[in-house]
């Protein structure tokens, strides 16, 4: 399992991913889970993956591949005339790898694979968009700002509660990150070190570009100031009245 955030704000976009794979107990590593190809001063495009390692990982690779084989002649995401053009293409590129994978009749779900697409090419705004294992893909709006995938039902409370797109990006990465550990102390599959990416509107380049690990001092700071703000929350509620006289 795996969790992976892409979120709009007024002054772009913000990706966050976890690094953690695992096939069981005794099968823990880490993958990079963000991908991200580059034309500065002409486009920014960033993929993040989560489900079937080997589905996800044929997937990053085609597309990869296709990006430096001019003379292949199959679309690349480095050729999309738009946002809306590349996640076609990522879905694409989907249906084709599980096509080819997949037995005779047997589902694309059953491949766990999905990803969030997200970016800017010169011409258009930035778009995110979440593309399904069906190759199908839904784009991010006003009212549905940001995509989660992997281990999604830790880390949405907060993303719900604290998300305004006025936000700055300092601000939104300060939200990410409560929402991962949230995710980290609940479920093992999911795990550190964290990479964050930072695109800001009509820049055509990648911002902040960082790895978070265990000794990130930040991370520790707001993972340890998030606990005490929760129990300091909870002793502040009122306790249960054992006295109602409606019992």
């Amino acid at each position: 399992m795996t969790y992976c955030v892409g979120l709009q704000i007024d002054q772009g976009l913000v990706f966050m991913s976890d690094t953690r794979t695992n096939a069981g107990m005794d099968s823990i590593s880490s993958f990079r889970k963000m991908h991200v190809w580059e034309q500065p001063d002409e486009r920014v495009i960033v993929l993040m993956s989560a489900g079937n390692l080997a589905t996800t990982q044929a997937v990053i690779s085609l597309l990869e591949e296709r990006s430096k084989a001019v003379a292949d002649r199959h679309s690349t995401v480095l050729e999309t005339p738009s946002m809306y053009q590349t996640a076609r293409l990522v879905g694409d590129t989907v249906k084709e790898v599980i096509a080819g994978s997949a037995p005779a009749g047997q589902k694309a779900d059953a491949f766990h694979a999905s990803f969030i697409l997200g970016g800017q090419i010169r011409g258009s705004e930035p778009r995110l968009f979440m593309v399904y294992p069906e190759g199908n893909f839904i784009e991010a709006t006003d009212d549905t700002p940001f995509f989660q995938i992997g281990e999604t039902k830790y880390g949405k409370p907060i993303l719900i509660r604290a998300y305004e797109r006025q936000m700055s990006f300092a601000e939104a990465a300060k939200l990410m990150l409560v929402s991962f550990d949230s995710t980290l102390k609940s479920n093992l599959s999911v795990g550190l070190p964290l990479d964050l990416l930072f695109y800001e509107r009509d820049s055509f380049k990648i911002g902040l570009k960082k790895r978070i690990g265990q000794d990130d001092d930040y991370y520790r700071t707001v993972s340890e100031g998030w606990s005490s703000a929760l129990r300091n929350a909870f002793q502040q509620l009122p306790d249960f009245p054992d006295n109602d006289p409606d019992r």
